[in-house]
C-alpha cells in the first residue's frame, strides 16, 4: 500500500505542477502584452511620439508609459531579497518602457511580429518583450514536468505491480488448502480467482485514492512552506490540483495496476 501511494504522490506532485505552468501559460497568451525597453536617454517629448505612433496600430488595445521608478518598485516588490543589492547601485538599473496590450489573444504570432519589427525600428527601441514567448517556455516547462513525473511515477508504478504480484502470491500460497477443499467441492475457476481478483484491485484503489488526498495536503501546504522566499518564482514554481479527469484516472491506473498483479501471480502461481 505505501509503494503504492507513493508511486501515485510522485506522478500526481509533477502533474499538479505542470497544471500550474499550464495555467501560467494560458493566462500569458490571454493577455496578450508587448513590452519596448527605451534608452535612457530619450526625452518626455520621444516618449509621447511613440505612444501615439503604437496607438495607432489596429492591433493594439492599450499603451501604458511605465517609469524607471514605477519599475524598480514592482522588482522590489516580486524580489524583495534582493533589496539590499538594488540599494546598494549608484543608479536605477531599470530603464523606461511602454507596455501595450493587444486586443486579440488570438492573433497570429506572424501579425504580431511584423507589428513589432515596425515599432522597434525606432532608434529610441533597445529591446522588446514578447509575452507569447515566453507563455510558449512555461508550455515546455509544463511538459517537462509532466515527462518527469510520469518517468519517476512509471517506475514506481511498475514496482507497485510486482509487490501486488507478490503479496496475491503470498495469500495464494497461505490459503492453499483453502483452495483445494474449493476445487473438490466443484468450485469454478473464477469463483476461486475473483476473490485475489478483487483483494489486489481494491489495494489498487485504496491506494491511490489515499494519494490523491497527499496529494491535496502538498498542494495547500506547500506556499504556506515557502513563504515568499520565492518571490515572483513562487507563481510559477507552485502547484495546482489535478483535475477531475486526472484524479479518476490516476484511482483507474491504481484499481489497474491491482488487477494486473493480481492476474500476473494468479497466472503462475494459481494452476487451476
Amino acid at each position: 500500500m505505501t509503494i503504492i501511494v507513493l508511486s501515485f504522490v510522485i506522478l500526481g506532485v509533477f502533474l499538479s505542477l505542470a497544471n500550474n505552468l499550464r495555467f501560467k501559460a494560458r493566462e500569458l497568451s490571454r493577455n496578450l502584452t508587448v513590452v519596448f525597453y527605451l534608452d535612457n536617454g530619450r526625452t518626455a517629448a520621444d516618449l509621447s511620439r511613440l505612444e501615439e505612433s503604437i496607438k495607432r496600430s489596429p492591433l493594439v488595445e492599450t499603451v501604458r508609459a511605465v517609469s524607471p521608478e514605477e519599475a524598480s518598485r514592482k522588482f522590489l516588490k516580486d524580489f524583495p531579497d534582493l533589496e539590499e543589492v538594488l540599494l546598494n547601485l549608484d543608479a536605477n538599473p531599470f530603464p523606461p518602457s511602454i507596455e501595450v496590450a493587444l486586443k486579440n489573444p488570438a492573433l497570429p504570432t506572424e501579425r504580431i511580429l511584423e507589428f513589432i519589427a515596425g515599432i522597434r525600428a525606432d532608434p529610441s527601441i533597445t529591446d522588446v518583450q514578447f509575452n507569447r514567448e515566453w507563455a510558449e517556455r512555461i508550455r515546455s516547462l509544463s511538459r517537462l514536468a509532466e515527462a518527469i513525473g510520469f518517468f519517476l511515477g512509471g517506475i514506481l508504478v511498475l514496482a507497485s505491480f510486482f509487490i501486488v504480484s507478490n503479496v496475491i502470491k503470498l495469500i495464494v500460497m497461505s490459503r492453499k488448502e483453502e483452495i483445494e477443499i474449493l476445487r473438490l467441492v466443484g468450485a469454478t475457476n473464477m469463483f476461486i480467482r475473483m476473490p485475489f481478483l478483487l483483494e489486489g484491485f481494491f489495494l489498487g484503489i485504496a491506494g491511490s485514492a489515499l494519494s490523491l488526498g497527499l496529494i491535496l495536503g502538498l498542494v495547500k501546504l506547500f506556499p504556506l512552506y515557502l513563504g515568499a522566499s520565492l518571490g515572483a518564482f513562487q507563481e510559477l514554481i507552485g502547484f495546482r490540483y489535478l483535475t477531475l479527469t486526472q484524479a479518476l484516472a490516476l484511482v483507474a491506473g491504481g484499481g489497474g495496476v491491482g488487477i494486473l498483479g493480481s492476474l500476473s501471480s494468479l497466472s503462475r502461481f494459481l494452476k487451476i
